[in-house]
């Protein structure tokens, strides 16, 4: 039987303030650099109790390329994923996930991972990275010039073996063929835990299972693990339950989020794990995404969505989030359909006035 996604009694929560807030006159708001409204939360965030733990500076993890595209039907040609990712380049994201080198079988979309990785322009300051799912796809990797992989797994068993056809501790042991080598090659390696909160064949997943993949993982040497709500089931207290549970064994800077926003929760439990000390976040232009392997799941969290509630509360990402709406409309002309950005929405209705 399924268990319930409610799970059982978390850790305390951080209490916010309960004052009551003064009343602010509204804003229409496009972008909340434009009203100046940036400098002005800024200031505010540094004193207000309710927003102490907030980071200064937040890296943002673009996975549209890979995790947003590789659930599209309508097939992209090589030329536009190309062009896209030069143009991600150009908006200020540190890091961007450009393909994935997985048997084409399993991923038509990304068959053409080999011509990505040697197409795209590098930039100075940039860091691309891939996923690869055994030694071979290392291999391949190496070959079109990556400096940054990604292994992945499941928390649930089930999703494990439907996603990469392994168990998790099969799965563990491939790592052992593909970490190693990555290390001694001078590439960075990720690990990405899927199903973290749930999962779609086994319901509510046991926290103590994501901390004792984080503990094994940490052990091969990679050097970050992201945590995914892939089905989007979590709720902030969930999110502060598991990384409560994993700050006892890893320091907070080797770990990022990863929510997709089923459910309409991922920037509540992407702000709950930024005040709780991490650093990083996975999102995707447009909110593109979707598992194959995760009947129901919607997009990730929106890139958009993400900067503009960080620039309004005065954490530096160092992204455009102009020219980041660029790249969101250009994605869409490929795929041929709208994305779901809340502020790509607004942004783009705000503009055909």
């Amino acid at each position: 039987m399924m268990k319930s996604w409610a799970g059982d009694a978390v850790a305390a929560s951080v209490r916010p303030n309960t004052k009551r807030l003064s009343r602010r006159s509204s804003y229409c708001l496009i972008g909340s650099s434009r009203w100046g409204y940036t400098e002005h939360m800024a200031a505010q965030s540094s004193t207000s109790p309710l927003f102490a733990g907030l980071p200064s500076h937040v890296t943002v993890y673009e996975v549209g390329p890979r995790d947003g595209l590789q659930n599209e039907q309508r097939m992209v040609p090589t030329a536009d994923k190309i062009a896209l990712i030069n143009s991600l380049s150009q908006t200020g994201l540190p890091k961007i996930e450009i393909t994935s080198f997985v048997n084409p079988k399993w991923i038509p979309q990304l068959a053409d991972a080999s011509e990505v990785a040697r197409g795209i322009t590098r930039r100075s300051g940039v860091g691309y990275s891939c996923l690869v799912p055994n030694r071979r796809g290392l291999d391949s990797a190496l070959d079109g010039g990556m400096t940054e992989v990604a292994v992945f797994l499941s928390a649930s068993e089930t999703h494990n073996k439907k996603n990469i056809n392994k168990t998790i501790a099969e799965t563990l042991l491939a790592f052992e063929e593909v970490v190693a080598p990555a290390t001694r090659a001078g590439v960075s390696v990720r690990a990405y835990v899927s199903t973290v909160y749930g999962c779609p064949y086994e319901g509510r997943v046991d926290p103590e299972s994501t901390v004792r993949l984080v503990d094994k993982l940490l052990g091969l040497g990679v050097y970050q693990i992201s945590l995914g709500d892939t089905i989007g089931v979590a709720t902030p207290r969930q999110v502060e339950d598991v990384i409560l549970r994993l700050q006892k064994i890893c320091p907070l800077d080797k770990l990022a989020l990863h929510f997709h926003d089923t459910r309409g929760t991922a920037l509540a439990n992407t702000l709950v794990g930024l005040q709780l000390g991490i650093t990083t976040v996975d999102s995707a232009l447009g909110g593109l995404g979707g598992c194959p392997y995760a009947p129901g799941a919607s997009g990730n969290l929106a890139t958009e969505d993400l900067i503009y509630m960080l620039d309004g509360m005065g954490v530096v990402t160092g992204v455009n989030l102009e020219a980041l709406v660029d790249c969101s409309r250009q994605v869409g002309t490929f795929i041929g359909r709208d994305l779901p950005s809340r502020y790509l929405k607004a942004h783009l209705a705000a503009r055909s006035r």
